[in-house]
């Protein structure tokens, strides 16, 4: 658990590990050159728990740091403003038991948040946790994350071919499971809610310019073009600001974009970026080219994949989705 400045919520945090009902674990939480007293405030009684100071500053040195110091054949991630629920271990435990083939282990997740959350968070934890078998995770990791970083717990042989978490110029968490993808890890998650993840307007996520929305596209194409597409060819499907993005990020990568497709009227039959744009029946007569669907109203992935399967054109191996 890297910490900085935990504030209000941390001993909560704490709580939720030491409570769970896997007794049998060591919780290691790596200071990370905190400036408040909620960690000198913690009740340090229960010698499970094991405070250190990071090596470095910020939190992928924090967690490398952590990662250095465990032993066990699991180690498992969490946030210093989240709660794991009661039985999260002891799910995730038997998970793996029983998919011996899977590397890293998410789980399902509520949001909260002291004003409620509603529109895009309630979508976001519906599409979280209906992504839960590692051929969906495959899938659909070009959407967005479908495992929360407090969530997980990794086989410890996984993590450490990993390397853990890496200095990059977009989300650590995003980079680490991409990259696991990429290697061929395997991931899943069990059915129960796990995990509260706390939604706060000082989360790094709201705060850190590696994790704005540019920089997630950035990270997303650049392991598309470099790990997935074997070369191929590119159509994208949306020719607003977003399939736009997509364009240049994959020509930057060297990626060749053939066009775009589009369900407007008005932009069918002319350009983008120099591209031509096709309504939608061009992807029957795409060929070798991937379809990359880069529209993300809300609603929108349902009514193309029923398209696509009405066109026997399959997801990962036809078309993927990046928005």
């Amino acid at each position: 658990m890297p910490v900085h400045n935990g504030g209000p919520y941390l001993q909560a945090a704490v709580d939720s590990i030491l409570c769970q009902s896997h007794t049998n674990l060591e919780l290691i939480l790596v200071d990370d050159h905190s400036s408040d007293t909620a960690i000198e405030s913690l009740d340090q009684s229960d010698p499970r728990l094991k405070i250190i100071q990071s090596e470095g500053r910020g939190v992928v040195s924090a967690f490398n740091t952590g990662f250095s110091r465990c032993d066990g054949a699991f180690i498992a991630r969490m946030d210093a403003d989240d709660i794991s629920l009661e039985h999260r271990f002891i799910e995730q435990l038997q998970y793996l038991g029983q998919n011996p083939d899977i590397d890293i282990a998410g789980c399902c997740v509520e949001i909260f948040s002291e004003r409620g959350i509603q529109g895009g968070l309630k979508r976001y934890q519906k599409w979280l946790n209906s992504v839960r078998e590692p051929e969906q995770v495959h899938r659909q990791i070009f959407i967005e994350s479908p495992l929360p970083n407090p969530s997980v717990m990794f086989h410890s042989a996984g993590l450490r071919k990993l390397g853990g978490y890496r200095e990059v110029e977009w989300a650590e968490d995003y980079d680490m499971f991409l990259r696991a993808d990429a290697m061929g890890l395997r991931m899943g998650k069990p059915e129960p809610v796990l995990l509260r993840w706390r939604e706060h307007e000082s989360r790094l996520t709201h705060t850190d310019n590696r994790y704005t929305r540019d920089q997630f596209m950035r990270a997303k194409i650049h392991f598309l073009a470099t790990h997935r597409l074997d070369n191929k060819p590119v159509i994208i499907w949306g020719a607003g600001p977003t399939g736009q993005q997509v364009h240049d990020l994959l020509v930057s990568e060297g990626v060749v974009v053939e066009g775009f497709i589009e369900v407007h009227p008005r932009r069918i039959g002319g350009s983008k970026r120099g591209r031509p744009v096709w309504a939608v029946d061009k992807c029957t007569q795409s060929g070798l080219a991937m379809i990359l669907v880069a529209v993300g109203a809300a609603g929108a992935r349902r009514e193309i994949a029923g398209f696509m399967q009405q066109h026997s054109l399959v997801e990962g191996e036809d078309y993927l989705f990046v928005a």
